[in-house]
């Protein structure tokens, strides 16, 4: 078992990093893999968690060792692979979530192309959504709120537009 404690005084304030490297738990960098028992079956799981989250981020078979009972023990180049491969996939799921809550047409009126945006806002209380109007030059020229199924198009944002941006 390897465990250090790492203090970097940071202007007045100390921050403290644990850094445990076991063979079936290994923290470091804002993370921790864990390896576990398969809940399917015979073999391991290695669970990746990223540091205030209760739930994993990745949780992938792990091989086993050379005795064929035991996992193989973690070691810096697997954490290493293990967290590229966790912040892949959080970044993927942050994309998917995005593109899901989020919807864009451009609409050329006259000589100018405005971008008209909807902004999916998931409120437990309150869900609705943001449809904005911007110009080539970034400038905002018009807001509203919608409901959160709104369903935005071309022909939906040139209406809006055309409309002088009324209200739906």
């Amino acid at each position: 078992m390897n465990t250090t404690l790492n203090t970097a005084a940071d202007g007045n304030e100390a921050q403290d990093a644990v850094q445990v490297q076991e063979a079936r738990l290994w923290q470091d960098d804002g993370w921790t893999a864990r390896i576990i028992k398969n809940e399917d079956g015979d073999g391991w799981a290695v669970a990746m968690y990223q540091d205030g989250e209760a739930e994993p981020a990745l949780v992938g078979p792990w091989t086993m060792g050379r005795d064929k009972v035991n996992p193989k023990p973690l070691d810096t180049p697997a954490f290493q692979t293990l967290v590229k491969t966790a912040r892949e996939v959080l970044r993927r799921h942050e994309q998917q979530l995005h593109a899901r809550l989020h919807r864009e047409v451009s609409v050329s009126v006259g000589d100018d192309t405005l971008t008209v945006t909807l902004d999916i806002v998931p409120d437990d209380d309150s869900p609705h959504a943001i449809l904005a109007a911007v110009d080539a030059f970034g400038e905002e020229q018009a807001r509203m709120r919608v409901a959160p199924d709104f369903k935005l198009n071309r022909a939906v944002a040139a209406g809006w537009i055309e409309s002088g941006y009324r209200r739906f």
